[in-house]
């Protein structure tokens, strides 16, 4: 909470945060975690059905997208 009103607030750092949010997601690594995440998505049936679930690699099975993001 006080990091989103700070970035809200100041455009120079939510600037600077997203150039790095950028290049940090389209290393070779996170591509590759992402490819992981959707080929486990797609053979468990749920990918682009809109059930709102993810896989938790950490519970290694499909949980609601809104518990695997609250729980990083």
């Amino acid at each position: 909470m006080k990091t989103s009103k700070y970035y809200a607030s100041n455009a120079k750092a939510r600037a600077k945060k997203a150039e790095y949010d950028t290049e940090y997601h389209s290393t070779k690594e996170r591509k590759k975690y992402r490819a992981y995440l959707n080929k486990k998505n797609r053979k468990a049936g749920t990918y682009g059905n809109g059930d709102g679930k993810d896989y938790d690699h950490d519970e290694l099975r499909m949980i609601p997208a809104s518990r695997n993001r609250a729980k990083k």
